[in-house]
């Protein structure tokens, strides 16, 4: 897909006409990252939000201690940064390039005419933020009463769901996480992971590659995942 077809699946612009969408447009500026490339830090201050148009990047906080916890892994399409669109406090979230991106970022000034002039566009924007707090209400459950295994699990469907690639022998999905990455998406130690994915390989559910599985039974990953 080309960039404005990516763009337009992105909640702010599924609610806009062809004509509304086109005017829009003319506000956004694209941001190019390299990977490993910070675009924002925890506590600044943040007055623009941003669609994923290529590659991905995900979403981090640091502990006091230096220990970081990853919240999630975004690619095309998905939007981050709309938080401080109506809390303008400073960010609760790092964004880092797992890969090279290309962002397309529109400032919460060009944006607020739009919300106050087309409700619709506000309702879209705040169904995306009630999906985010859903799926942190599942992550916070799945700490309480999820084991590991459940937990990697769990992980891999979503990253499958949203990255897969269909190949013979099942769903390949390249994640572009380290083991340590993996490990911190799913709250837990790397050793830990690493032993839940090992029995997933010898059980014939999945085969592990660099940065990325095939997953060859999503049946039964499915299943380990409740």
């Amino acid at each position: 897909m080309n960039s404005d077809d990516v763009l337009g699946k992105a909640p702010l612009f599924a609610a806009l006409d062809r004509e509304s969408a086109a005017a829009l447009r003319t506000s956004i500026s694209e941001v190019e990252l390299a990977k490993g490339q910070t675009l924002f830090s925890e506590n600044e201050t943040g007055d623009r939000l941003y669609v994923v148009l290529e590659g991905k990047i995900k979403l981090s906080r640091t502990s006091p201690d230096g220990r970081e916890n990853l919240l999630s892994v975004l690619g095309p399409s998905e939007m981050f940064g709309e938080l401080s669109l109506f809390d303008p406090r400073p960010r609760t979230a790092s964004a880092t390039a797992l890969t090279d991106v290309l962002l397309a970022g529109l400032g919460h000034d060009d944006l607020r005419p739009w919300l106050t002039g087309r409700p619709e566009v506000a309702l879209h924007l705040l169904r995306a933020l009630a999906q985010r707090l859903r799926r942190t209400n599942d992550v916070l459950a799945d700490l309480v009463f999820t084991d590991v295994p459940g937990r990697v699990a769990k992980a891999l469907l979503d990253l499958a769901e949203r990255f897969g690639q269909r190949i013979d022998d099942g769903v390949r999905v390249h994640h572009d996480l380290t083991q340590e990455e993996l490990a911190q998406l799913v709250g837990a130690s790397r050793e830990t992971v690493n032993k839940a994915l090992a029995d997933f390989a010898q059980r014939g559910w999945l085969r592990i590659e660099a940065k990325a599985v095939v997953i060859m039974d999503l049946e039964r990953l499915h299943n380990r995942s409740r």
